[in-house]
């Protein structure tokens, strides 16, 4: 079954359930509810990303709540345990990164957080924990107006393949 086929079947508890592992933004959440059924996975998709941007900062910090900083295992095997399973699969590039890297990740986190109140967000899917430190630290000097929005499109991405994985 398509995923848009298993959204638009599901009762509406369970679409909201399957949304809520999507993107943890309550706000999306009942958004993409109401505008079930989708018929398509490109109108699924569009839809996604129309909803998405169609709300503000405060809802998209509350969606990057819902994800554990890059190569954190601990937060995720605890504080993310319903949704451990996408993201391990999408940070898969940290297993067997240096403990050098992990570090300078760890760090690079922590600066990231203190400079723009919120975890460093990024499409972690086929990506290496250096690629991934590399892009950590290119968007460090950015504009805290222009970082949202990064952060807001590499949340829409983790979003589609999320939505694509149901």
């Amino acid at each position: 079954m398509e995923p848009w086929q298993r959204l638009d079947l599901a009762a509406p508890g369970e679409a909201r359930d399957l949304l809520r592992s999507c993107c943890g933004a309550a706000a999306w959440v009942e958004r993409m509810a109401a505008r079930r059924p989708f018929g398509s996975r490109d109108t699924l998709v569009a839809t996604a990303r129309d909803e998405w941007f169609a709300l503000g900062r405060s809802d998209w910090l509350e969606a990057f709540e819902h994800h554990p900083k890059i190569g954190d295992r601990e937060a995720l095997r605890q504080r993310f345990a319903r949704t451990a399973h996408l993201s391990e699969r999408e940070q898969s590039g940290v297993d067997g990164a240096s403990e050098e890297i992990l570090s300078a990740l760890a760090e690079g986190n922590r600066e990231y957080e203190r400079r723009f109140g919120y975890i460093f967000i990024v499409c972690a899917s086929g990506k290496s924990a250096g690629e991934m430190l590399q892009l950590l630290r290119s968007r460090l000097p950015n504009p805290p107006d222009v970082e949202i929005r990064i952060a807001a499109e590499e949340q829409a991405k983790i979003t589609e393949l999320r939505l694509m994985a149901l």
